[in-house]
């Protein structure tokens, strides 16, 4: 098994969710991120999500597409991300996930870079616009370099297609939790609940939570649901929180971050 299901498998064993926190590289700078990344692995996040920035980010919302932006802008691409793994390799606990789109990986090239990952420490990618269809190469280089890949499930998948995308998951579902893209919102789709019963009805494989989940009360009323879920992955409310860095102390931020992290987990013990 993948080292990020066995994570996830070992917090449904306890009947505990993990939580997976998701921050842009670079943003709001490359110093920033890393201290952000050992902040999280300090107050008890399972694995973290880590995005490559990038300048047409289809499946994120506003603040996530800003966060790209700036990081972009400061000159953050794949080479300054690979420099953030060097720097938190061996040095945190927490397990890492690259979330990157398509394109920048095969400018570099699809085995160069899930070597280069793979070699940094990486355990898991998530390549939000690849098709299923798409995933047999990437899922041999994977499985060649222990790295686990991780597929999308939408509102807007048929029972079809989400049976397919179940059998061909090498461990780990992400279910996204609302249409559209990713965002700070209220509450989450109904859909997912009979989606999540779907799945758990093929397969003993977990489940990610994401796009919209964004505060302890929610993510208290989301595990008192009968939803079937293992993980909830919260990037827009921590990306809120870095953004205040141009108007605060880099240090209080972080030490933000660190105490939103710590509320979340509170709620999920």
């Amino acid at each position: 098994m993948n080292l990020i299901s066995e994570v996830l498998q070992k917090k449904r064993q306890d009947s505990q969710c993990a939580l997976i926190p998701f921050v842009t590289a670079g943003y709001p700078s490359i110093d920033l991120t890393i201290e952000a990344l050992f902040m999280l692995d300090k107050q008890g996040a399972d694995v973290i999500e880590l995005g490559i920035p990038y300048s047409d980010a289809l499946a994120d919302g506003p603040l996530i597409q800003r966060a790209s932006k700036v990081a972009l802008d400061n000159g953050v691409y794949i080479d300054q991300v690979l420099f953030i793994l060097s720097k938190i390799q061996s040095k945190i606990v927490v397990p890492i996930i690259i979330f990157t789109y398509y394109n920048p990986i095969l400018v570099r090239g699809l085995s160069h870079f899930i070597q280069e990952i793979s070699e940094l420490g990486v355990k898991g990618l998530i390549i939000p616009d690849l098709p299923i269809e798409e995933t047999e190469y990437v899922l041999d280089l994977c499985y060649f370099y222990k790295l686990e890949l991780i597929f999308f499930v939408s509102p807007t998948s048929s029972k079809k297609r989400i049976t397919n995308i179940v059998a061909q998951a090498p461990g780990c579902v992400y279910l996204v939790s609302s249409t559209g893209v990713t965002g700070i919102r209220d509450d989450i789709s109904s859909d997912i609940y009979y989606i999540s019963e779907h799945i758990n009805s093929q397969t003993d494989k977990v489940i990610m939570l994401g796009f919209g989940i964004s505060s302890p009360f929610q993510v208290a009323n989301i595990l008192k649901t009968s939803l079937h879920i293992d993980a909830i992955v919260i990037g827009s409310a921590f990306t809120n929180i870095l953004s205040y860095y141009s108007h605060h102390n880099s240090i209080d931020v972080i030490q933000k971050l660190g105490y939103f992290c710590k509320q979340i987990k509170e709620v999920m013990i």
